[in-house]
C-alpha cells in the first residue's frame, strides 16, 4: 500500500514562487516514477511532471523553464519547483505513482492560487 501526501500549496501573486513536496510512504522512491498533476475548477486533469526512477524528467510545454521537478530518494519525496508562477497555474496540484504508462496512486491535494 501506498500513500502520497502532498504540501506546499498557497496563495502567490503572479511571478512569485512555490515549492510543493509529496512524501510517499511504501514502496516507492526509486523504483517508480512519479508525476504532478493539476486540476483547474470545470477543467480535466492534466499532466504537469514527470520523474522517472533514473532521474529523467518530462514536463507538459506551458510549465517548461519555469517548473522543476526532483527527488530525494532518502526522503521518498519528489517536490515540484514552481518559478515565475502565472493565474492560469491555479490548481489543484496533485502528486501520483506511475505504474508503467498510467498512475496507481494518488495523493489528496495541494491548493495552488496564483493571484494577478
Amino acid at each position: 500500500q501506498v500513500q502520497l501526501v502532498e504540501s506546499g500549496g498557497g496563495l502567490v501573486q503572479a511571478g512569485g514562487s512555490l515549492r510543493l513536496s509529496c512524501t510517499a510512504s511504501g514502496r516507492t522512491f526509486p523504483y517508480y516514477a512519479m508525476g504532478w498533476f493539476r486540476q483547474a475548477p470545470g477543467a480535466e486533469r492534466e499532466f504537469v511532471a514527470k520523474i522517472t526512477s533514473s532521474g529523467n524528467t518530462y514536463y507538459t510545454d506551458s510549465v517548461k523553464g519555469r517548473f522543476t521537478i526532483s527527488s530525494d530518494n532518502d526522503k521518498n519525496t519528489v517536490y515540484l519547483q514552481m518559478n515565475s508562477l502565472r493565474p492560469e497555474d491555479s490548481a489543484v496540484y496533485y502528486c501520483a505513482k506511475a505504474v508503467g504508462i498510467k498512475y496507481d496512486y494518488w495523493g489528496q491535494g495541494t491548493q495552488v492560487t496564483v493571484s494577478s
